[in-house]
């Protein structure tokens, strides 16, 4: 290895705990982390670790995760009854509360502005709490998958480097 090596290989693994803490956090790109973590690790290898058959399944649970990351709150509140309306609004109030209070604020700002607007719209309380909660149960499993996701990238890259 290169003299910036082992510089490199810190950052690959800061970036991969990163993507494992943050998959916890709202709105933290767990997944690009991840995928950064295991591709500055392969340029501070010289493209020889992890081999290219590695890198490609590497690559392919980091998008996931980043897939779930994006895309579980839009699908979550859709499944839930909720319309696009309210899901487009439900997410910049969400991001709201995570400035106000941190990532319980973006969990309840989300489902409670789900429940208001779809009650606005129904008139229907068990409907609106149906939605709210799919809409949360959605976020809560999303940041579940995620950490699964980025915490097997990390104990795989953990592997590669000690080999």
């Amino acid at each position: 290895m290169i003299d910036i090596a082992l510089p490199l290989v810190v950052v690959a693994f800061v970036l991969l705990v990163g993507g494992v803490v943050g998959s916890v956090a709202p709105v933290v790109p767990s997944g690009l982390l991840s995928l950064l973590g295991v591709y500055v690790y392969w340029v501070a290898t010289d493209f020889q670790e992890p081999g290219l058959w590695l890198l490609s399944g590497l690559t392919l649970v980091a998008l996931v995760a980043m897939a779930a990351e994006w895309l579980s709150g839009p699908i979550s509140a859709k499944a839930g009854g909720a319309s696009t309306r309210t899901t487009v609004v439900a997410t910049v109030a969400g991001l709201v509360g995570l400035v106000a209070v941190g990532p319980v604020g973006f969990l309840l700002a989300t489902a409670g502005t789900v429940f208001a607007l779809q009650y606005r719209d129904s008139r229907d309380a068990e409907e609106s709490a149906r939605a709210a909660g799919v809409t949360l149960l959605g976020m809560l499993t999303s940041s579940v998958l995620q950490v699964l996701l980025t915490a097997g990238v990390l104990v795989v890259m953990v592997g590669v480097a000690l080999l």
